[in-house]
């Protein structure tokens, strides 16, 4: 099933009650045509008009109050009051607007303008007194008209504010006159609300705001208005190309400057810290500033900073839905219930129908992994207003994290009915209908679900890993994760991205909601590129962390936590310490240790991310070694208790922020003392011209130097493995020497470093199996299949290392594999099968998979053979080979079964010969001794 999303947001539409058409053209033309800066609300280029809109804020207002102070210039006036609120100058602003209307009580412009600036305080009776003055009259009317509309919409008078929201449409279609662009831009304001409603309506506010800018291409909230609706919309590109636009034309624009902070914190690109702080630095009283500014210091745990910012946001306008309920998120993450829900009351005195509020703070509790809350939230959000599309997404889009996949897609059904643009929903509606080709296999504590053409591949390999897993992390923490865990697998990477956040480019290989689980499957990426094994470990392991503290432990900690179990899980796994991290670190490229979050979510370059994971694995590292492992369960219980990172370094390690920074760098420093200085200088110092010289040397065919090169690279930094790394080469010398056993040492140590070397690992084994290292070898090929498991030769020689070493499972678990991966010769995978499981001693399974052999291919001797050794038939064998003894061919001895297919007469003696005629018919032509045919 595929849902049509509106044929993307960007497109027009022609249904529903909406704008005409027939008289978009016509008016565009005429509103180029007759368009003067006065008519779209400003004056002729100087007088102050011009630097105002250019973002010359200071000569704007001085020019202006010149103006507006020597007489009763109304536009000069309105401007003044205009270019003090662009600043954040409110309380001059109302306090101008207060006089301007004292002295000209008439004119409705001034009189909307008091309004404009009282709203932005949060006076709301005020501003809709002053707005009701200058309804319906003079150039700001319709503009007034809009306001009052809006403050219904925000005090939950729904539909008295849609019926007035409405209007605009009548405007728009019946008017004599071009609307001008401020118009325009109030036309198509009011449609977007109305897109709640009928959300074709959202392609003709998108309209009328490209005629607002086209009617004048400088007003710029037209232009901010215009990208924040792109964002709303997930169109991430066009939103920040408009606030782009609007920034060329006025780069000092506060509320540009924010859309585009927003539009790179959507795209997870860099410089949206940069950006706000440009907004505010113009206008530090810019209230959506502020909040998205703790917004994202929320989203790096830092709860102090982002509650002060919300505090000056509230200073400013006491009634902002959006600081209260930030501020609320804050208060409920903390565990201040008490806090929480004195902001509840203040936010539903507001506005009794206000949902996102709590979409607010379900949206801030799943940024902090608070799944099972955010769907409670969301619940709320919906019962107060059924309508509330974006309630019905995130309650949908959390209850598929939670595990509840048919209540989750019924919300969000419900969702995108509501609003089809939304991409997020139908690409995760999308997903949820493939999940029809994908198979559950339950173990005692996990549900794997795993495409179906994968699942006989891959479901015994992690059911045996992630039982283990939990086996052993719940016997170290202490604590046992509800079960069932449910695994989820995808061969598209993605899938796995809008399973994880909604849309694709999601970098990440696994993704852990608690006990719902989601991994990339090793066939979604390259091979080489991940170890599926140490991500499935990964994501079990924040399992137990989410779990053990109720979701409240820090993304720095469950994420070192989980690589430094990978580590302990198996000889390389984890994620290495690359000559770049070191280098970025010794350059301070990397926070600090004790704020180490904002290396994961506001990373400042792109590597950055996988950085902070190999420094937080680091940091327990350290943990664990100085005060032992209890320390680190110690830590996990104050996080649960609700305690923040500086309290639990306090209360827990006995320390403060500022020491444990200083004894992370001493450990950190220490721990790789000899790389750092290896590294010095450029390019990579010592280290990188030792493994030039060596690479140079080599190509030369002068091995001995050469190797000595590599031998002292190796001795600089004995950690790294990468694609260069002085052990592959050193392998490559010694195995051209015919020293076999220290090419296989130098290979042990690259693959005990590097968890995706999946050719070294091949390698390897066959220089272990060569000298007669069976074991080594089938560890090697072990490793392979937590790489890539997809290769028929892989498990076929497994399965024979296995039955030599006489781990007969073992060699029967390959031997499935063989079969899963659905071979040309299918029949020859069934009866090495059955081999493998008689010799495990499961004859009735062995029984089961050769009569599967024999379907195939019914006169494949061997397979004959070995069926009648199941059944006791074996002297069957004997006699049809030799055509019967004396009697010949079809002698008497075998009567009418003489030309019957040997696996009938076995069936026949295990008391299970189907009819004879439906046998014949089977068993077709006769076919020469050991031959198999596949019919």
């Amino acid at each position: 099933m595929r849902r049509d999303p509106r044929d993307g947001f960007w497109r027009s539409s022609a249904a529903g009650r909406g704008l005409d058409r027939r008289l978009l053209a016509a008016w565009a033309a005429l509103a180029l045509a007759v368009g003067s800066p006065a008519a779209c609300g400003a004056q002729s280029p100087g007088g102050g008009e011009a630097a105002l809109r250019a973002g010359r804020y200071e000569e704007a207002i001085e020019a202006l109050a010149s103006r507006a102070r020597s007489g009763g210039d109304v536009l000069a006036r309105r401007g003044l009051v205009r270019a003090l609120m662009e600043v954040g100058r409110y309380e001059e602003a109302e306090r101008e607007a207060r006089r301007f209307v004292a002295e000209d009580s008439t004119s409705p412009e001034l009189a909307n303008a008091l309004g404009e600036v009282l709203y932005l305080r949060g006076k709301r009776e005020e501003a809709e007194a002053a707005f009701r003055r200058a309804a319906g009259r003079g150039r700001d009317g319709l503009r007034a008209e809009l306001n009052l509309a809006i403050l219904r919409f925000e005090r939950g008078e729904r539909d008295s504010a849609l019926a007035a929201f409405d209007r605009f449409i009548d405007v728009y279609n019946e008017s004599d006159r071009p609307l001008t662009s401020e118009e325009l831009t109030a036309v198509a304001t009011a449609v977007r609300y109305l897109g709640a409603e009928d959300p074709q309506l959202f392609k003709d506010a998108l309209r009328a705001y490209d005629e607002a800018i086209a009617a004048d291409p400088g007003n710029l909230e037209a232009r901010v208005l215009l990208g924040e609706l792109f964002l709303e919309k997930y169109n991430g590109a066009d939103a920040r190309a408009t606030f782009e636009e609007a920034l060329k034309l006025n780069p000092n624009h506060p509320r540009a400057l924010l859309g585009l902070a927003r539009a790179l914190d959507f795209a997870n690109e860099r410089g949206a810290v940069e950006q706000v702080e440009k907004a505010l630095a113009v206008n530090p009283n810019l209230v959506p500033a502020r909040v998205f500014l703790a917004r994202l210091r929320l989203a790096g745990e830092e709860y102090a900073e982002a509650e002060a910012e919300v505090e000056r946001a509230l200073e400013v306008n006491p009634a902002s839905l959006e600081a209260l309920a930030l501020l609320a998120a804050i208060r409920h993450l903390r565990g201040d219930r008490a806090g929480f829900e004195a902001l509840e009351r203040r936010a539903l005195a507001l506005n009794p129908r206000a949902a996102d509020f709590y979409n607010e703070v379900a949206e801030l509790s799943v940024q902090h992994r608070r799944y099972r809350e955010a769907v409670e939230f969301a619940r709320r959000a919906v019962a107060l207003d059924v309508r509330s599309w974006r309630g019905h997404g995130i309650l949908g889009i959390n209850q598929l994290r939670v595990g509840a996949i048919d209540a989750g897609r019924a919300s969000l059904e419900t969702a995108f009915r509501g609003d089809p643009y939304n991409v997020w929903i139908k690409n995760t509606l999308d997903l949820l209908d493939t999940f029809s080709r994908y198979r559950t296999v339950r173990t005692a504590r996990f549900e794997l679900v795993i495409r179906e053409d994968e699942a006989d591949l891959l479901a015994p390999y992690m059911a045996e890993l992630a039982e283990e897993a939990y086996d052993r992390l719940a016997e170290r923490y202490g604590y046992r994760p509800a079960t069932p865990i449910r695994l989820e697998v995808f061969p598209s990477h993605a899938d796995f991205s809008v399973r994880s956040v909604g849309l694709t480019g999601l970098g990440a290989l696994g993704v852990s909601f608690g006990t719902v689980l989601a991994m990339d499957s090793p066939s979604a990426r390259e091979r080489g590129e991940f170890n599926w094994g140490s991500t499935l470990w990964h994501e079990v392991a924040h399992a137990f962390h989410l779990g053990m503290t109720d979701h409240r432990v820090p993304r720095w900690l469950t994420e070192g936590l989980a690589v430094h179990e990978e580590r302990r899980a198996r000889r390389g796994w984890g994620q290495d310490v690359s000559p770049d991290f070191l280098i970025a670190y010794r350059e301070g490229r990397l926070p600090p240790a004790s704020r180490l979050n904002n290396g994961f979510v506001r990373p400042s370059y792109p590597e950055q991310v996988i950085f902070s994971y190999v420094m937080a694995s680091l940091v327990v590292e350290m943990i664990e070694q100085e005060r032992g492992f209890p320390a680190i369960a110690a830590m996990l219980r104050a996080y649960r208790e609700g305690r923040s990172t500086e309290e639990v370094l306090r209360s827990v390690l006995g320390t403060d922020p500022e020491s444990f920074d200083r004894a992370f760098d001493r450990y950190l420093r220490r721990r790789f003392a000899g790389p750092l200085a290896a590294l010095e200088g450029g390019p990579s110092g010592e280290f990188g011209a030792e493994l030039a010289a060596g690479r140079a040397l080599l190509e030369q065919g002068k091995l001995d130097a050469a190797a000595a090169r590599f031998e002292r690279a190796k001795s600089l930094f004995p950690e790294y493995a990468g694609k260069d790394s002085p052990y592959r080469y050193l392998a490559t010398i010694y195995k051209e020497r015919g020293d076999l056993r220290r090419a296989a040492a130098e290979l042990e140590q690259l693959t005990a470093l590097d968890e995706s070397a999946y050719d070294a690992n091949l390698e390897l084994a066959s220089l272990l199996e060569a000298t007669g290292d069976l074991a080594g070898a089938a560890r090697a090929l072990e490793r392979v299949v937590y790489i890539d498991p997809f290769e028929i030769p892989l498990h076929t020689r497994l399965a024979e290392l296995y039955s030599r070493l006489g781990e007969r499972a073992k060699a029967v678990r390959e031997r499935r594999a063989v079969v899963a991966l659905n071979p040309v010769d299918r029949a020859e995978a069934l009866y090495q099968l059955a081999r493998a499981l008689l010799e495990a001693g499961d004859r009735a399974a062995a029984r089961r998979e050769v009569l599967r052999a024999l379907e195939i291919a019914p006169n494949y001797e061997a397979a004959q053979e070995l069926l009648l050794e199941l059944t006791g038939n074996a002297g069957h064998s004997s006699l049809i080979r030799n055509g019967g003894g004396a009697a010949g061919r079809g002698g008497a001895e075998l009567g009418t079964d003489a030309g019957a297919p040997l696996h009938a007469l076995a069936l026949a003696g295990a008391g299970l010969a189907p009819a004879t005629g439906e046998a014949d018919a089977r068993a077709g032509t006769a076919q020469p001794s050991g031959s198999r045919r596949n019919p």
